[in-house]
């Protein structure tokens, strides 16, 4: 059996650094910095902290900062922040190379964005749903015809 770092509550928790695309590098090295694991931002610094690591080209911890909010928000946002975490891996999907994977992710995310509808009907924080569907469609577009895909089209505008 594998020995794997752990925390306080006991899930596995891998503290090995990781490079610019979230790929675990060896002990010791130097990576980016990480996202701390009890991350608990409210919604609109999550969006504005997820949004710079976007334009960062960090979808990886980009998708962490949305994760962080899907796992700790309110239940009724739990697809929303579901969604943008998805469409964040799948971003760094298409920039480790892996367009299944990404193709996967984006799909996903374009559903629960389309099925995710806010109780008061309500714009959520500002979230451009529309927006972000159509990035995400078009992104997957681009993997199914194998268009290559700049780096200005993997950093999706979280608000409108």
């Amino acid at each position: 059996m594998v020995d794997r770092d752990r925390d306080d509550a006991g899930r596995a928790h891998n503290s090995r650094p990781r490079d610019r695309l979230g790929r675990p590098l060896p002990p010791g090295s130097v990576g980016v910095a990480r996202i701390p694991d009890d991350l608990d931002l409210p919604p609109q610094q999550t969006l504005t902290f997820a949004q710079q690591l976007l334009d960062d080209g960090l979808a990886f911890n980009a998708h962490e900062v949305l994760e962080a909010a899907w796992k700790n928000g309110p239940f009724a946002e739990r697809m929303l922040w579901q969604a943008l975490a998805q469409l964040a891996v799948g971003v760094t999907h298409i920039q480790r190379g892996n367009p299944k994977g990404a193709r996967t992710l984006l799909t996903r995310a374009v559903t629960r964005l389309t099925e995710y509808r806010p109780a008061d009907g309500a714009d959520t924080y500002g979230i451009d749903h529309a927006g972000l569907i159509s990035h995400s469609q078009a992104l997957i577009d681009a993997l199914d015809a194998q268009t290559p895909i700049s780096p200005e089209e993997l950093t999706p505008q979280l608000r409108g």
